[in-house]
Order: C-alpha cells, then structure tokens, then sequence
C-alpha cells in the first residue's frame, strides 16, 4: 500500500533547531522522529512511500535513502531549484499541492493512501482508520483526536455532524467559541479522486485551502477521533515535552537507548565518567562519548547527547544539550535546549551566545577550551556566582 510523508516545511517554529536539521530529522533521543513513522506504515502494510522534500532535503534523503534497511521502499519529491552556485534552494509548494507534483509526474496514488506529517509520534491503528474510511464511501478523512477543552486554542478544530461527517473547520479558536474538542492531528486518509480538487503547478494547502473546498461543494469528508498517542514537536516548547515525556516513561512507544547504568540513568557508548564523583538524578540519557568532569550535576529529566563536554561544577537540570556542546566550569543550566551556538529557554526564546558574548561558557566540544588569565577566572567565577543561564 501507498503512502506520503509530509517532510518539506522549513519548520520556523521548531528554530533553531531547524536552521540545521529538518524537522522530520529531530532526533528523539538520538533517532528522527520520520523514523518512528516509517515503522508504523510499515507495521500496517503501507510499504511504497513518497516523502516530499525542499528545506535541507539531503539530509532527509541522505540518512533514509531508498528505505530499504527500514523495510520500506521511499522516493522523494523534491520542491526547490539548483542555484548558480550549485546548491539546493527549497521553494516548497503547500502540501496539497505537494501531493498534486507527484501524481502529476506519474499517477502514483491509484488506490486509498495515508498522509502523514513529518513532525510528530503517533502510535495510530492506520489499518482501523482506513477500514472505516472505506467503509464511508469517504473521498477523504481526518484523523482527529479529543483535548482538554482548554487546549482547543492551540489547534484546528473539526466540526461533525452525528455521522462523522465534516460541517466546518476553526482554526485557533478560543475555548467558548469552539464547536468541538476534536483537533486535526496532521493525519489522512484519502482517495485517488481527491485529485480532482487540487489544481496543478500552483502552492496549495491541505488544511486551509483543500479541506474547506471539499466542505463548500458538499463532498463525501468525514473525520474520525480515535484514542491514541500523539506528540506533536511542531514547536520549541512540544519538544521539550516530547523529551521529558519519553524519559519519564509517558510516551509508551519510544524506548529509552543505551544502557541503564543506574535507576533511571541511562547512557550510550563509551561514556567518560567517574559515577562516585558526580552527583547524578534520573531521569536522564547521555550519549555515547560524552565526557562528564567530577565534580558536575545533572538533575533530570535531562538529555545530554553524544560527543558532549560537561565541566568539573557544571549543572545541568531540566535540560536538554544537543550534540558536540561543551558547557564550561562552573555554568548552571536550568529549563534550556543547547542547539550550536544557541541556547533556548522552555517558552522557545532563545539567546544567541556568540553574539551574546557567552561562547566562552557554551561552546563546540571540538574546539579547544578557552584560556583565561587569573583577572578573566575570577571575573567569570563572580559572574557564575550571580548568575544563571
């Protein structure tokens, strides 16, 4: 069976992140969350996937490739233009219309297929929802999923009649003017005909521009709220989340890596650390090479990944430190996500520590550490005293 993975968005609410990963490729500890999407269609026979691409497409396309070593088969559909320069522009084209590229190019959608979008962890029964798609005589249907009626405002709401039936749409709305509980996950059911609704070679939209087309003319649409997992990281803040919901053991389909070294405390390969020198809580994961100096503290959850550096009376808490960061002697981090060289707060903001001066408390693990003269140590010693990042 047939299906696409919604994988060509820039992902600005996910920045900085995404300024070097794309959003499908957001590690979960350590794995894309496209992954964990592959092996769910795979789990339900869909094994024929497209996957459309524009920001930083090679890095998509170069971890998946052809899909083969996840059991798959993959092509990708690639919305951008080469430069003079030789490099790959994303000019992405909406995700209907991405739909609309492919099957113009050669009608690869000839039965019912799935869409997914690429940045959030389901744990669906796929094979359920299109059983009762079909059994609907449905031309196209949503996967939705009940909220807390306070949470409303943050999402697409769906409005139905008693059969399922798709009446209206709002989008954001406040907590007394929505019609339903009932929220858009990003996941559909559609048949070949659909086509015939979404015009070739311009940018078209699935949600704001597709879906309301299909209610104006009274098609055969539904939705279906269904009980089951969903963590969305479209944002700064669901990512931190999505974290601390794994390592807590919340998020039930996500399995911790590594090795439990102590109740709750988990680490990758080859992990540089003397355990009776360091004061350590779980839950927390460190990836494989990092070193953690004696004398530092880490209070979960926390996430600290692969190829770190954390110095002697360095405290992470709460915390989530990508890849090759090294936090200088001294620095306390409480709430914040290390990306390069920037450094966000829970609520998304985020500091730029270079421009902000700070790259001698936050920097690459690869560069050689800073030195300072006795005036510098004991200005940063009274800075650290004072304050935290």
């Amino acid at each position: 069976m047939k299906a696409m993975i919604l994988a060509a968005g820039k992902g600005t609410r996910v920045r900085p992140i995404t300024y070097t990963i794309p959003k499908p490729m957001i590690p979960i500890l350590q794995k894309p969350v496209m992954e964990f999407l592959l092996e769910l269609l795979r789990q339900h026979g869909f094994d024929q996937i497209m996957v459309n691409v524009s920001h930083l497409a090679e890095e998509i396309e170069n971890y998946f490739r052809d899909g083969q070593r996840f059991g798959v088969q993959i092509a990708y559909s690639f919305e951008g233009k080469i430069d003079d320069d030789g490099k790959l522009v994303g000019e992405a084209i909406g995700s209907a219309g991405g739909m609309r590229r492919i099957q113009d190019f050669s009608p690869f959608f000839d039965d019912t297929f799935v869409v997914l979008c690429g940045d959030a962890l389901i744990d669906l029964d796929l094979s359920a929802a299109v059983k009762w798609h079909k059994s609907k005589g449905s031309i196209a249907t949503i996967i939705t999923k009940s909220v807390p009626r306070e949470e409303v405002s943050s999402y697409g709401v769906v409005v139905t009649d008693e059969d399922g039936r798709i009446k209206a749409f709002q989008e954001k709305p406040s907590t007394e003017e929505a019609l339903s509980t009932n929220i858009n996950t990003g996941i559909y059911i559609f048949e070949p005909e659909v086509f015939e609704y979404i015009p070739s070679g311009v940018e078209y939209d699935i949600g704001s521009q597709l879906f309301p087309k299909l209610v104006e003319i009274g098609a055969p649409f539904h939705a279906i709220a269904m009980d089951f997992e969903w963590v969305d990281i479209g944002k700064v803040p669901d990512y931190w989340r999505a974290i601390h919901g794994v390592l807590e053991g919340e998020i039930k389909n996500v399995q911790i890596p590594g090795y439990e070294v102590a109740p709750g405390i988990y680490t990758g390969l080859n992990v540089a650390v003397n355990w009776d020198k360091v004061d350590i809580t779980g839950p927390v994961y460190i990836g494989g090479m990092t070193r953690i100096e004696d004398g530092a503290k880490i209070v979960g959850p926390a996430m600290i990944g692969p190829n770190c550096w954390i110095c002697s009376g360095a405290t992470v808490e709460k915390s989530v430190i990508f890849e090759w960061s090294r936090l200088g002697p001294g620095i306390r981090l409480v709430d914040k996500l290390v990306f390069g060289r920037y450094c966000v707060d829970k609520t998304g903001a985020a500091i730029d520590v270079q421009a902000a001066a700070l790259d001698w408390l936050i920097t690459d693990a690869r560069q050689t550490p800073p030195e300072h003269t006795p005036l510098e140590r004991q200005a940063i010693e009274e800075l650290l005293g004072t304050n935290a990042i």
